[in-house]
């Protein structure tokens, strides 16, 4: 018999949902990466979506090298694995 595990991070940029300062709407994603019924970043663009999230995690405060190494991690989640 397979178990599943519940998720417990951001499918789409792997933020732990524990860091989630936002409301979830979610089982899947972080309130940053869906609101309003939908996700909000519509595109394909891997490389795109990291630079987005690198600037997001710099204007929140963080350490810009820690920022830069979480923005690469997130080729890594399952919403962009197939494009990495």
């Amino acid at each position: 018999m397979r178990t599943f595990m519940k998720k417990n991070s951001c499918e789409s940029c792997l933020m732990p949902f524990k860091n989630d300062p936002g409301v979830r709407t979610s089982e899947r994603y972080c309130s940053y990466c869906f609101q309003d019924g939908k996700l909000t970043y519509t595109g394909s663009d891997l490389k795109e979506f990291q630079s987005l999230s690198y600037e997001g995690m710099i204007k929140r405060g963080m350490n810009r090298f820690l920022a830069r190494i979480y923005a690469w991690s997130i080729r890594f989640a399952p919403r962009w694995r197939k494009s990495a």
